[in-house]
């Protein structure tokens, strides 16, 4: 098994700047990606960012230029820096992970982090 353990979020005015972070533990042979989630009140869960071993970030259009992921391979974790957030971003946060324990590959999930915008 793997287990996220996320940080960060709460409470942020219109234009903030949280970090989100996501650390994986277990017994981990290797992590092909890691990315974060997120899903709103009444709306379905949507990819925010991902960042494969080697490749690429990906973002989803509504975040480009204001998100920034980023991974630290050595200590498993990955991090969101949000910049400039909206009230549209209001949603649970959710870590998620694509690593491989032994021979097994495992989607795992973080058990999400609330993050409100509001004045």
């Amino acid at each position: 098994q793997v287990q996220l353990v996320e940080s960060g979020g709460g409470l942020v005015q219109p234009g903030g700047s949280p970090r989100l972070s996501c650390a994986a533990s277990g017994s981990i042979t290797s992590i092909y990606a890691m990315g974060w989630y997120r899903q709103a009140p009444g709306k379905q869960r949507e990819l925010v960012a991902l960042i494969a071993s080697g490749g690429r970030p990906d973002y989803a259009d509504s975040v480009k230029g204001r998100f920034t992921i980023s991974r630290d391979n050595a200590k498993n974790t990955v991090g969101l820096q949000m910049n400039s957030l909206k009230p549209e971003d209001t949603a649970v946060y959710y870590c998620i992970c694509t690593a491989a324990l032994g021979a097994t590959i495992l989607n795992s999930w973080g058990q999400g982090t609330q993050v409100t915008v509001s004045s």
